[in-house]
């Protein structure tokens, strides 16, 4: 199965079983926008859920709010978006389709990555135990041109970047001869930059209304309450506030379904340290980042960071956590040292003064910022992506079978058991219904007696379920049921009166909680 075929079979699998669907469909849908169904919201807010708790519980010295989206527009320009929030953009003649001029070049980059690895590929499965990879990669004529090629290119992407030289974005794109992938040529236009705020209206009337704007992040929230939260709190450097919210960008290259959407949602924490502490805390954020993606299970090789060629103009340091989805490795989660730009920019813009009084060296200052900032929709993509599982099977007698299976971890599951009774009479309904009425109060469940027990067993796998607990006739004799573990489908006899344990256990964060802080 190619990339694409898997793309095009998670996007289907998605809408079929209740997890996303094109928003205002019935008006044939409006693009790159999504509505999260029944199952998309629970998966959803598990996620939310893990990342807060790993947050505010774990970190004594983090708290959260929740600001609001709409803010006042100087918040802005103290920030710099109003000036410097700009994608750079070009458009193909032929296919009229516009895209990331930077975006682009990098998937150029990547292929280049790519035909290395093949020839390397190829020359040590021809040489064994004998090949050198570093000798190899020095002495190929072939490899040595690509990479000659790939390093050029890849260092006047970067100088044009950081002097914003869009003809020489444009010049590079024609030099590494990229074709647009729709039509196929390489029919340019010039590249031009952006802006992605929404802007819109408040006030009563139209005549007094002042233009302001959808906040394209949750970060600047967190920033302007910065005193707020220090004072009321009592709070401490370092400390953290964390935030959990929705933000909106204009994105012209909107695709890749939820990877990238002009509606979405940011989970952020700002970390304020001591000047001079920053590199510190940043290493110490970067680990601990890596390790709460890592114990979800879904193999250490499937992440790395990624760091940043251009550094944003608040930051000092930046890198990315990138996940290999389908698609390729792509970013989920950045963690950015932003010096004290947000805090002093707004000291100056505000007329406020911003500044930590350290009762320890008696000295007040504006704190240094580290913060790790994660989106909720492309973090959903990447569990969903990772989930998603074909199998093939044999039956009993012989013949093959397959089954559609999200592998999700227990604790993210959307619904975390099925109660299924054998049959819809002897009484079977009645005892299958108490244990729903037992479990429900503690853990999303579903009650289902339709259709034969392997077809509910097949639904329940294709929307990640991690237990289905089947009542038969014996469970009205002695209080058992059979449990069957959704991912190795192994069944066994237990206690009624053992299920909440069972289930409570196995759906817990406390497993994944523990990897993290242990690592």
């Amino acid at each position: 199965m190619t990339q694409e075929e898997l793309f095009k079979k998670l996007i289907a699998h998605s809408k079929e079983y209740g997890f996303i669907f094109p928003s205002s469909e019935i008006y044939d849908g409006l693009s790159a926008v999504y509505d999260y169904g029944q199952m998309g919201v629970e998966l959803k807010n598990n996620i939310k859920n893990y990342w807060w708790s790993a947050m505010v519980k774990l970190h004594e010295n983090i708290v959260g709010i929740d600001a609001a989206i709409f803010m006042h527009p100087r918040t802005w320009e103290a920030s710099g978006h109003v000036g410097a929030f700009n994608d750079p953009l070009i458009d193909n003649r032929d296919s009229k389709k516009r895209y990331r001029a930077d975006v682009l070049i990098e998937e150029f980059l990547a292929k280049q990555d790519e035909k290395i690895e093949k020839e390397v590929t190829k020359a040590a499965n021809r040489f064994g135990e004998t090949f050198d990879r570093a000798m190899f990669l020095e002495t190929n004529p072939r490899v040595k041109e690509v990479v000659a090629k790939r390093d050029e290119i890849h260092s006047r992407m970067v100088k044009a970047l950081t002097d914003n030289d869009l003809e020489e974005l444009k010049q590079i794109i024609l030099d590494a001869e990229i074709v647009d992938p729709v039509s196929g040529t390489r029919n340019w236009t010039d590249v031009r930059q952006f802006n992605l705020m929404f802007e819109t209206k408040i006030g009563s009337v139209a005549e007094g209304a002042n233009t302001i704007y959808l906040r394209p992040e949750t970060a600047q929230g967190i920033f302007v309450n910065f005193l707020n939260v220090q004072k009321t709190g009592r709070m401490k450097i370092p400390f953290g506030i964390a935030q959990i919210g929705k933000a909106f960008r204009n994105e012209i290259v909107a695709r890749q379904f939820i990877f990238r959407m002009r509606e979405f949602e940011q989970m952020e924490m700002q970390f304020f340290v001591r000047p001079g502490e920053e590199m510190k805390w940043f290493g110490y954020w970067k680990n601990f980042r890596m390790n709460w993606h890592k114990a979800l299970g879904f193999g250490e090789q499937h992440y790395r960071f990624h760091d940043h060629d251009k550094l944003a103009h608040y930051a000092n340091a930046a890198t990315d956590v990138e996940y290999q989805f389908p698609f390729g490795f792509k970013e989920v989660e950045g963690i950015h040292s932003r010096t004290d730009f947000d805090l002093g920019n707004h000291e100056k813009f505000s007329g406020r003064k911003l500044r930590y009084f350290d009762p320890e060296s008696g000295e007040s200052y504006v704190p240094y910022v580290v913060e790790t900032s994660i989106g909720v929709d492309r973090m959903f993509l990447q569990v969903f992506s990772a989930a998603y599982t074909e199998e093939k099977l044999t039956k009993e007698d012989g013949s093959a079978d397959e089954r559609t299976v999200m592998k999700f971890p227990p604790a993210l599951a959307p619904v975390k058991a099925a109660i299924l009774p054998l049959v819809k009479k002897d009484g079977l309904p009645e005892v299958a219904r108490r244990i729903m009425d037992t479990l429900k109060l503690d853990y999303v469940c579903q009650y289902d007696e339709k259709d034969s027990i392997g077809k509910r067993y097949r639904r329940q796998d294709a929307i990640g379920t991690p237990f289905c607990i089947t009542v038969d006739h014996q469970s009205a004799e002695d209080n058992s049921v059979t449990i069957r573990h959704r991912d190795t489908m192994t069944q066994e006899r237990v206690p009624i009166a053992d299920l909440p344990r069972i289930i409570g256990e196995a759906v817990s964060f406390r497993p994944l909680f523990q990897q993290i802080v242990n690592e």
